[in-house]
């Protein structure tokens, strides 16, 4: 979940490189970015070119909708930011991945109907995964809703969420997030996830045959270092792993 980390640097960027070159340098090692310096503003059309020109093809960069239109007002005074960000957001072309809809833990399913006319203005030919942060939502009819606008319901090994799979869309949307600021230090895994993350490889099984991509990403919070939970979580289902640079880190376990 996002790749400019300061804590990153001389651990997972090599010591020196421009931050300006980072996500070049991520997505050299990685698929997909979640893109978290959307959360907080519309970006120019300039920033999202300079995103395409340094990615390579096949890459996926998966913007998180702005706190302006998720967070900070009611639902419905965000339409409107919301197809300005959307029309910036084109720009990313086939770059473009899912667009993560993440509402904040106070947003309960006492607000269904707002979300029910939000998800009608959305465009249908671009993907969207939407983030529920209270346990309100673990209903049926909102799984159906989702369904019926084809919006992935975001999984998320989230403290206050239960560990379930909703699929409503051809694809899956994973979230593995820790409480926050449980480590005062970002650049090592201080947590070994490998048996909860190999849980959830087992969950997933019965929909592989309903799915066509895993969108899985991961914050700092969830294991210390997320570069390599990543690269933990590939190995149990079976990818490739990538070569992170870590030349201050020894071995945790």
């Amino acid at each position: 979940m996002g790749f400019a980390y300061k804590a990153w640097r001389g651990v997972f960027y090599p010591p020196g490189l421009s931050p300006r070159n980072y996500l070049a340098y991520y997505a050299s090692r990685f698929n997909a970015v979640e893109m978290d310096s959307t959360f907080y503003g519309v970006p120019t059309a300039e920033r999202v070119m300079r995103w395409t020109a340094v990615s390579p093809v096949g890459f996926r960069i998966c913007p998180k909708t702005p706190r302006a239109i998720t967070h900070d007002a009611s639902l419905d005074r965000g339409i409107m930011l919301m197809q300005t960000f959307i029309k910036q957001i084109r720009l990313l072309g086939n770059y473009l991945g899912p667009i993560l809809i993440q509402f904040p833990p106070n947003f309960t399913i006492q607000k269904y109907n707002q979300l029910t006319t939000f998800l009608k203005t959305l465009p249908p030919d671009l993907q969207f995964a939407i983030e529920f942060r209270h346990p309100s939502w673990e209903q049926p009819e909102t799984a159906e809703l989702l369904r019926q606008h084809n919006i992935c319901q975001v999984t998320a090994d989230y403290i206050y969420m239960p560990k379930q799979i909703h699929r409503t869309t051809n694809y899956l949307y994973l979230r593995f997030l820790g409480p926050h600021g449980q480590f005062a230090d970002k650049n090592k895994e201080q947590l070994d996830k490998t048996a909860e993350l190999k849980q959830w490889w087992q969950k997933i099984q019965p929909h592989l045959p309903h799915i066509h991509t895993i969108y899985a990403f991961f914050n700092n919070d969830y294991a210390g270092y997320s570069p390599a939970t990543c690269n933990r979580f590939r190995e149990i289902v079976g990818e490739p792993t990538t070569e992170i640079n870590q030349p201050q880190q020894g071995r945790l376990f």
